[in-house]
């Protein structure tokens, strides 16, 4: 951190951050191949490791069963070979090491040799087969190590020299209850055997580099193209904005990688329309609040001193400002359709519930209101959302038709009982007048925020065209309801809101 401080001032010192360092990303290919890398090398290492230790075990296995071969061939002849001078066994040690030396036939790393005890503790004299030894100092001129051998009470072993290592094995010979005056010693020098295991596992070793290298390169070019979707989809969304939501993920394959840019593509096909809806949704709430902000404005503007124009100008005012309130809370009531607590159902009678809204929607206009049908039942819905959109309805036919033209309320079970069949079935509750109807263009936009029919448009009301937006948010908030808009007999409109599926759907016969 450094410190700064104002010219011409004493003030204290400020302190400024040091400038944090930004730290280096990996990429996920490199990644990727480095934990490849690493797998890869552990494994080709374990195989190369295993399999230098099994061939100095096959080493040393064949070095033990060749010591107890020859030993035992030496111990077999000392027990029942004769002397083929005198056709009688042995009885000087050194004649029966020469004659036994002279039939054996010596491995080129092995020696082959017996030992003659010295006078009192002498380097033992040797009697070995004459041939050479490919080893740096063979033990029959290592006088050291014979000696050490032969006084050694051990029957085998191993001698580690600076010249090499020696495994070795021996049988004493010895006078009857005397101690040992000769030993026959099996010597093998494992240097060149162990030098080839060691050899194997080098080339090994330069093997496993190579695969290395290759599986570095093919490692990198599939790691590449595996990720490639992954990085089309990084890119696209770096580039996505507000005004520019029309790139998507080419899709090729139908793996993991393919889904995934499906996913991201249907992702990119909900923001888009969201987008869409979200400027289509401020354009037209811009346009309905600009209309009476204007009239108010203008009315304000040219209002006199005349009291009566003065009242007539506080009147429209007042009505604008009463459309725009209305405007307003209506949008809030659409932003809360989104919440999960929007719709707050409990067990209601339909009956009642049907009735109650009957006698509530009267009081809107001079109409020939009628109570056409009444489900007999209870579900669990929220009879207060429900109230509010049956009235919105009832306010649309309302507008939409004259004094003395007829609109029915009613609800139905359909699929349930009742006459319409058994369990599982769905509410309906509908509101038909006998006005003009809708046109067949019109369907799929009547209930989009902001939008009004043709056929209807500069008919009696002035609604912003929020009120079947609203109706539509309150049926889908009872978790996947509908509204449907049919054709009337006789003409006119019949909206239905249709709750599927209704829990605790039940006529009163049946609970009583």
């Amino acid at each position: 951190m450094t410190m700064t401080t104002d010219p011409g001032t004493t003030a204290e010192p400020v302190p400024v951050p040091d400038r944090v360092p930004v730290r280096r990303r990996i990429s996920a290919r490199v990644r990727i191949l480095l934990w490849l890398l690493l797998v890869m090398a552990v494994a080709f290492a374990a195989v190369a490791t295993t399999t230098r230790s099994i061939l100095l075990r096959d080493v040393d296995t064949r070095v033990n069963g060749l010591l107890a071969q020859e030993t035992g061939e030496f111990a077999n002849f000392e027990e029942r070979g004769v002397d083929p001078e005198t056709g009688r066994p042995f009885t000087d040690p050194g004649r029966l090491l020469r004659v036994f030396l002279e039939r054996q036939y010596a491995d080129p790393d092995e020696e082959l040799m017996g030992l003659l005890a010295g006078p009192e503790g002498a380097n033992p004299a040797k009697i070995v087969q004459d041939r050479e030894i490919p080893v740096e100092l063979p033990l029959h001129r290592d006088t050291a190590a014979r000696r050490a051998i032969f006084q050694s009470t051990e029957s085998t072993g191993t001698l580690h020299r600076a010249a090499g290592e020696i495994r070795w094995a021996k049988v004493a010979v010895a006078r009857s209850g005397g101690e040992p005056e000769a030993a026959f010693v099996v010597a093998f020098h494992p240097g060149r055997e162990q030098d080839r295991a060691d050899e194997v596992f080098r080339i090994l070793l330069a093997i496993c580099g190579v695969a290395l290298l290759m599986t570095t390169g093919i490692g990198w070019v599939v790691a590449g193209r595996i990720l490639k979707p992954v990085r089309l989809v990084r890119t696209a969304a770096a580039q996505l904005t507000g005004q520019d939501l029309t790139r998507r993920i080419p899709v090729h394959g139908h793996d993991d990688i393919a889904a995934l840019a499906e996913t991201f593509n249907a992702m990119l096909d909900r923001l888009e329309r969201a987008f869409a809806a979200q400027r289509e949704f401020v354009d037209d709430a811009g346009h309905e609040l600009r209309t009476p902000i204007t009239i108010v404005r203008g009315h304000l503007e040219l209002m006199g001193d005349d009291p009566a124009e003065r009242e007539e100008t506080v009147r429209l005012v007042t009505d604008e400002l009463d459309r725009m309130s209305r405007i307003v809370e209506d949008l809030l009531l659409l932003a809360k359709a989104e919440r999960p607590d929007f719709v707050r159902p409990e067990p209601v009678q339909l009956a009642e519930l049907t009735a109650d809204v009957f006698v509530k929607a009267r009081t809107l206009g001079d109409r020939r209101w009628e109570l056409a049908e009444v489900a007999d039942g209870e579900a669990r819905l929220d009879p207060q959302r429900i109230t509010q959109a049956m009235v919105q309805l009832a306010q649309n036919a309302v507008q939409h038709t004259v004094p003395g033209q007829s609109v029915r309320i009613g609800s139905r079970l359909v699929g349930a009982y009742g006459g319409h069949g058994g369990h599982g079935g769905h509410i309906e509750l509908y509101v038909a007048d006998s006005g003009p109807g809708v046109q067949p263009q019109d369907v799929e936009v009547i209930f989009e925020r902001f939008r009004r029919g043709t056929a209807r448009r500069g008919t009696r009301g002035s609604g912003a065209g929020l009120g079947l937006s609203i109706v539509r948010a309150i049926a889908e908030g009872h978790g996947g309801g509908q509204v449907r808009l049919r054709e009337t007999e006789g003409g006119g409109a019949t909206f239905v809101i249709v709750l599927d599926s209704a829990p605790a759907l039940l006529p009163e016969a049946d609970r009583a």
